[in-house]
């Protein structure tokens, strides 16, 4: 009888070179897919048919690329209508699916910026962070929140601007304090007319538009002429505001006479890591700088790192007119058509040869050598802290990922429990989370019932995304905060999710909560201590510390919120505008419950039902 021959599925180049067969000679993005569905690389192409016909003949420069290849299980396409267009779809999908063997920008979170509201008569002067979903006026992006915050408390100083929220601005019948420091000009009480005060915003937008000059001149003759018509007073508040705008530039290290809008970017590449130092001028102002260290590989080339980052960087950020770069990025004039796709308008790339621009590069490229040096100094000395970790916990390998939990709470009140990361780049901040402890059947104060809760949730839905493939970061230590009781709930919880092949370990403050006297607890282990002084001990207290600081940042936060909570927010019924009416009316949330229902239904768009609901409320809370 005839064998039947079942024939094994193609893979590696075997796989490539049968795919491309049915491939157009279009652009388009490709995926490489490797085992359980990893996606293993993600590239663009002018011509799909010619560039995946370079993997599947073999030739190629470097082992990472041929293993890739050999990794290949799958491939995906997708075509575009233009090579631009493939570009902008394979930087998304990158973003998204952040695959192995690509160039990945970490850390990628969004500028804080300043927004002159518009949807109001008195427009208010604030920070903001994400989309542009209100109305007014945006100034960004700042390279950090320390130096908007700069930035903020100057404009206050100099042209007086609000900055309350419009339900405070509603309620108020005499200038806060603000007004009393002279940081704010009180447009809430009538103290400035809405035409004055609208020149004022006038004002604070042509400085931040880079019109700072025009904008001291008209103060410096308005100062000179309230002296000589004798008003010394309102001649030393424009002195005091002058100065102001004057400490902005004084507290730059770097002033261009002649980049009034630019992102300066620089990159510098050692042993296998990068560094991209990115300097934002806006105004013909230096509003910060930020160091980023995109993951790459050794075989990486410069040119290709600064093409990958630019794209990835720009996907959901502001895009300036002009990027001056210290290395000219790969398919620069692609990169530059897709830019100005997405702002509407020209953006130019260049690596500037000589004068002003090119001391700024010079400056940047300067500051990400020393970044990268600082790193990687740090991260010989963090490989060293893991290593003597794993010694002390007797981990077969040095934990690439340690996990450290910790809970909050006053008397049980705003329970919240906090998970900080960290591993051999040091803390993870973006891999924080917080837990507002929801179970309303624990006894207030129960630390062990909060930590079983804390860990239920976390480490279920890992199981489930694990269950589900999808990646999902699992740790090689798990810390918690406390001694052997906390142990042995965080084990039970670990053991009912089947996650009990993660080390666990207590760690207990010493008496009178001295740091250094700190006890570990391991299951099956006498509790034991570090000798004092060593590093290792030093950087667990600090991963403890980090842990405790994030918790009761948390939990200072959401009782804030408590606090801050209007009771008129409970009432159904009373909605942003009835409540901005109510508030008006009445003064405050406590002269709203002290008023009878009649004088609750004189007010404008309040019903006598809902006025009786609104008293009936008070009188029952």
């Amino acid at each position: 009888m005839p064998t039947d021959v079942t024939s094994e599925p193609l893979i590696g180049a075997a796989l490539i070179k049968d795919k491309v067969r049915h491939l157009p000679d279009a652009p388009g993005v490709y995926r490489m897919i490797g085992a359980d569905d990893e996606v293993l690389y993600v590239g663009k192409a002018r011509s799909l048919k010619k560039r995946v016909l370079q993997y599947a003949q073999g030739r190629f420069h470097t082992q990472r690329i041929a293993l890739m290849v050999d990794l290949t299980r799958a491939m995906e396409f997708v075509t575009t209508r233009t090579e631009t267009d493939a570009l902008l779809l394979e930087i998304n999908l990158i973003k998204q699916m952040k695959p192995r063997f690509n160039v990945l920008l970490r850390d990628d979170k969004t500028f804080p910026e300043i927004v002159i509201r518009r949807d109001h008569a008195a427009p208010q002067l604030r920070k903001h962070r994400g989309a542009h979903t209100i109305k007014g006026d945006y100034f960004g992006p700042f390279a950090s929140a320390n130096a908007v915050n700069r930035t903020l408390n100057t404009l206050q100083k100099a042209f007086l601007l609000r900055s309350c929220t419009d339900s405070v601005y509603e309620s108020r019948t005499r200038p806060c304090m603000l007004h009393q420091i002279k940081r704010c000009a009180a447009p809430c009480t009538g103290l400035i007319s809405l035409e004055d005060y609208g020149r004022l915003v006038e004002e604070s937008e042509d400085f931040l538009r880079g019109r700072s000059r025009a904008v001291m001149a008209r103060m410096s003759e308005a100062m000179q002429q309230a002296s000589d018509e004798m008003e010394f007073e309102r001649a030393a508040r424009l002195r005091d505001r002058i100065r102001a705008l004057a400490s902005i530039s004084q507290e730059q290290q770097i002033n261009p006479e002649n980049t009034e809008e630019a992102d300066v970017i620089a990159l510098h590449s050692e042993g296998g890591q990068a560094c991209v130092q990115v300097f934002f001028f806006r105004a013909g102002q230096n509003w910060g700088n930020r160091a980023y260290f995109p993951r790459v590989d050794r075989s990486d080339e410069d040119v290709d790192i600064m093409s990958a980052f630019l794209g990835q960087f720009y996907d959901d950020k502001p895009i300036p007119r002009l990027i001056l770069v210290s290395i000219e990025p790969a398919e620069r004039d692609l990169l530059a058509e897709a830019f100005a796709l997405k702002a509407g308008r020209k953006v130019e790339i260049n690596r500037p040869q000589r004068g002003e621009k090119a001391g700024l590069v010079d400056h940047a490229l300067t500051n990400a050598r020393e970044a990268l040096g600082r790193k990687m100094a740090e991260s010989s000395a963090q490989g060293k802290l893991l290593v003597g970790v794993a010694e002390a916990f007797a981990l077969e390998v040095p934990p690439e990922r340690i996990e450290v939990y910790d809970n909050s709470h006053i008397m049980g009140t705003n329970a919240v429990g906090g998970m900080i990361v960290a591993g051999p780049d040091g803390f993870q901040k973006s891999q924080y989370r917080k837990f507002n402890i929801r179970d309303t059947e624990l006894t207030p104060g129960d630390d062990y019932g909060m930590m079983r809760e804390v860990l239920r949730r976390r480490f279920a839905r890992m199981v489930k995304d694990e269950e589900a493939g999808e990646p999902s970061p699992r740790p090689d230590l798990v810390l918690i905060d406390g001694g052997a009781g906390q142990l042995a709930a965080a084990l039970e919880i670990m053991t009912d999710l089947g996650v009990d092949d993660i080390a666990v370990v207590g760690v207990a403050k010493g008496p009178d909560r001295d740091a250094g006297l700190e006890r570990f607890f391991i299951e099956g282990k006498t509790p034991f201590m570090l000798e004092p002084k060593s590093p290792v001990l030093y950087y667990l207290q600090r991963l403890r510390d980090e842990a405790h600081r994030f918790a009761i940042g948390t939990h200072r936060t959401r009782r804030a919120a408590e606090m801050k909570k209007n009771p008129l927010d409970e009432i159904d019924g009373v909605g942003p505008g009835r409540k901005r009416a109510l508030l008006h009316a009445f003064g405050s949330a406590k002269g709203v419950s002290r008023a009878s229902a009649e004088d609750l239904a004189k007010v404008d768009g309040v019903s006598e039902a809902l006025a009786e609901r609104i008293f009936a409320f008070f009188r029952k809370s």
